[in-house]
């Protein structure tokens, strides 16, 4: 309910107990695919916090944990530092470290947690906790950091920058999710293969010869995007994401079902139709065309069509007197229109 400003220009906003409680239940759901929270022996535990700091009164904090903080060294903190520079910090968020560092104290006391694990933007908060740890109970505590994922020209992946993926499907589909490592720039896949994937070294080395000898080729983004993909969200998502992929490059859409399919949808400009346009004769292509908006008017529809750059569901039509009907729908329901290589369109019948 409070957040840590490490990293942050502004305040975060304050979430409610409820917009909480679906935040761990969702984490807890994304976790279980990488952890197993059910085996009899040392299952992995998802915690709240909230269960030993909401009993916690005010004055209890200040004098339980607050005491063993001095201010001069809280605002030496980075996180604390930066934000005074660049026009301030709430109570709320200075405070934030001293929870974090009960956090520890807690799980170190009563759960025997001994390490914490975070980004090196947390380097401050988990030195909070250790020392707190040392001050009230003598226990020695551990602190490990890995540097924040970061792009070649310095900026960071993360869930407040642009362009972020998500691991739930419902946020980024896995066609996104695969996508946005097929992207990955030369200078940043190798980095990526090496901390996101289990992919043995010499294969990452071999990856690495091909980014330079066939960059074109994207051997590394593809081995990239198939493990990481894989890994979050299973085999079949996985391929399910690369037949919508073959979509997008031209391919054929012979056994493409109708899920992957939805997928490209929602990538591409879509309009919806009226499904009687196609009845009867059907609707001519030039005019479709010009409603998918591919084409700004009909002349220029015409050139683009006799010129071989205007396909119907990844099909070059250079017919101008080609009607289409609804035995071009493809699921009953979209026609897939494209100019050229890359210029795609859908037209939604309703």
């Amino acid at each position: 309910m409070i957040g840590d400003p490490s990293g942050k220009s502004s305040e975060r906003n304050l979430q409610t107990p409820d917009q909480v409680e679906a935040n761990i239940a969702a984490i807890r759901g994304q976790l279980a695919k990488f952890l197993d929270f059910e085996k009899d022996t040392n299952p992995a535990e998802l915690v709240d916090n909230s269960t030993w700091i909401a009993p916690f009164s005010f004055l209890e904090f200040l004098r339980d944990v607050g005491k063993h903080f001095p201010v001069n060294l809280m605002l030496a903190k980075d996180s604390v530092r930066t934000r005074l520079e660049e026009g301030g910090i709430s109570y709320t968020e200075f405070s934030y470290m001293l929870l974090q560092a009960y956090d520890f104290y807690h799980l170190r006391t009563d759960s025997e947690c001994e390490l914490q694990v975070g980004a090196t933007d947390q380097w401050g908060n988990i030195t909070a906790g250790t020392e707190l740890i040392r001050r009230k109970s003598g226990a020695t505590a551990w602190g490990l950091t890995f540097p924040l994922l970061t792009k070649s020209d310095g900026t960071k992946y993360g869930k407040s920058a642009s362009g972020a993926v998500w691991l739930d499907p419902k946020r980024t589909t896995p066609y996104r999710f695969y996508q946005f490592f097929m992207q990955a720039e030369d200078a940043d896949v190798v980095k990526l293969l090496k901390v996101l994937t289990f992919l043995p070294k010499e294969e990452i080395d071999a990856l690495e010869a091909e980014v330079t000898a066939a960059p074109g080729a994207r051997a590394a983004q593809k081995a990239l995007a198939t493990a990481v993909t894989t890994l979050v969200h299973g085999s079949e998502a996985c391929d399910d994401a690369k037949k919508a992929s073959t979509i997008m490059f031209g391919g054929g859409l012979d056994g493409i079902s109708e899920t992957v399919f939805a997928d490209v949808v929602g990538e591409v400009p879509t309009s919806d139709f009226e499904t009687d346009q196609l009845s009867g004769e059907g609707a001519n292509l030039i005019d479709l065309v010009v409603q998918a908006g591919l084409c700004p008017s009909k002349g220029q529809a015409r050139k683009d069509i006799t010129a071989g750059g205007i396909y119907v569901n990844n099909e070059r039509s250079n017919d101008i007197t080609r009607n289409l009907t609804a035995a071009d729908l493809l699921f009953g329901k979209y026609l897939l229109l494209r100019k050229g290589k890359r210029n795609y369109a859908v037209l939604h019948a309703s």
